[in-house]
């Protein structure tokens, strides 16, 4: 009996040995499917690529809309993670061999100083870089060519970006006077003398911003800067291998200062310049009558006009005309330029995505951010006023970053502020700011 129970066990152990066999070769093994083989995405489906910068609140919103067709398409999750604390706590994450894939800089000033330490991933080498330079006009690529330790490299790619070469005016108002745009340098010396005969101000002006005092002087300055002398002079000037105290700088400043001190030209005098909000200062643009008629500024300033003003009705605004025709249409702007940091093939693609118009439709169409791409539609933008900038943007011949935000902390967000806010006050003499200015670039 015992004999019988194990021949009858060792049948079943058997039959279980021959069946589960049959069941493994009946499954056939992994294999790319007919649609995986012809996925060009295939590669990077499921992958993270971690993004940091200090978009928060409404502006990381309208990132993270911006971006959700392309993770939809390739199956990349872009993971982005903004901080109004980002410029103190991204060189920790950096040096601390912790840095995000790619990192959004608001300051390139900021970006170079890990590109000098040798952090950055050259996008020549990782990139389509004849898909990208076709894309953007000169002067985009040569703001993220920056100096590393084995020679330049392609430093980041520019995506949303502001113009700041813009002067305001209250439409309607100015068109019942009869005033007309002004398109070159001497039809707006005309218009100010036409404002200054019917018994106004033609500009309105402030430089008032708490500890930040003088920014707004100095951006008219860069405004200057390039309307009266070369790209290379900028960016000479920019890298402090030209001083404030040279012919080029005295130049742009007495430009500004010949609308700025000039008798009855800006509302409120000249001191009042040092006085006045920012902010607060194209304000009277709106009373009735206008006290003033002209104000130079980013196109963020609106957020400060009057409530239930409309872009194209209430108010407009032209470019500021060059003042030496030799120099082309040169706009000042700011904006946000993205670099590697870790080479993926999912942060690669979405490095080459970033340097399309595509990566920030859905922002323009939200409002709120211009494209730098040649290959956006200006029928993406919802306002007039986002639109007409980004037609200056798109008609410049020349674009440069806000020189001080390029500058070191201690020049740019420092003594270049103090130094034009103690010359507009009358507290200094230009020679004597100048020279402050000079001194205090770190050797």
């Amino acid at each position: 009996m015992k004999k019988i129970l194990l021949i009858l066990l060792s049948v079943l152990l058997i039959a279980s040995f021959t069946l589960t066999g049959c069941q493994k070769k009946e499954e056939p093994a992994p294999a790319a499917t007919e649609k995986d083989a012809d996925d060009p995405y295939a590669e990077v489906r499921g992958t993270v690529v971690r993004m940091a910068g200090p978009f928060t609140d409404n502006d990381a919103i309208k990132f993270e809309e911006s971006v959700k067709s392309f993770e939809k398409m390739t199956g990349i999750d872009i993971q982005y993670e903004g901080s109004k604390e980002f410029e103190a706590s991204i060189g920790i994450s950096i040096e601390g061999g912790n840095a995000p894939d790619i990192v959004d800089f608001p300051q390139p000033g900021l970006l170079k100083n890990f590109v000098e330490k040798g952090y950055v991933v050259d996008l020549n080498k990782v990139l389509d870089m004849g898909k990208v330079k076709s894309n953007f006009i000169q002067s985009w690529l040569d703001m993220a060519t920056m100096k590393a330790p084995d020679g330049e490299i392609m430093a980041g790619i520019w995506g949303r970006v502001n113009g700041k070469s813009l002067v305001w005016y209250n439409k309607k108002e100015f068109d019942a006077a009869g005033y007309k745009v002004p398109k070159t340098w001497k039809e707006l010396v005309e218009l100010q003398k036409t404002i200054l005969a019917d018994g106004d101000s033609p500009w309105a002006v402030g430089i008032e911003s708490g500890a930040a005092t003088g920014w707004a002087a100095t951006d008219w300055v860069e405004e200057m800067m390039l309307r009266t002398t070369s790209l290379e002079n900028y960016d000479r000037w920019v890298a402090g291998e030209l001083k404030f105290d040279s012919p080029e700088v005295r130049k742009a400043i007495d430009a500004m200062a010949s609308i700025w001190f000039a008798k009855g030209m800006v509302y409120g005098g000249r001191k009042s310049i040092t006085t006045t909000s920012f902010g607060d200062a194209p304000k009277v643009m709106f009373e009735s009558p206008p006290k003033a008629w002209l104000h130079k500024q980013g196109n963020f300033i609106t957020s400060f006009f009057p409530d239930n003003l409309v872009a194209g009705t209430d108010y407009d605004f032209f470019y500021l005309p060059t003042v030496d025709t030799a120099y082309g249409k040169p706009v000042l702007v700011a904006g946000d330029i993205y670099a590697m940091f870790n080479d993926r093939p999912e942060v690669r693609m979405t490095m080459q995505y970033f340097a399309t118009g595509a990566s920030v439709e859905g922002w323009v169409k939200a409002g709120g951010a211009i494209s730098p791409h040649k290959d956006s539609k200006l029928s993406w933008y919802t306002n007039a006023v986002d639109r007409k900038v980004a037609e200056v943007i798109q008609n410049a011949t020349s674009v440069r970053f806000d020189g001080s935000d390029l500058m070191p902390g201690a020049v740019g967000a420092g003594s270049f502020w103090k130094e034009m806010t103690a010359y507009v006050s009358g507290a200094k003499t230009l020679d004597e700011a100048l020279k402050t200015i000079d001194a205090s670039w770190p050797k």
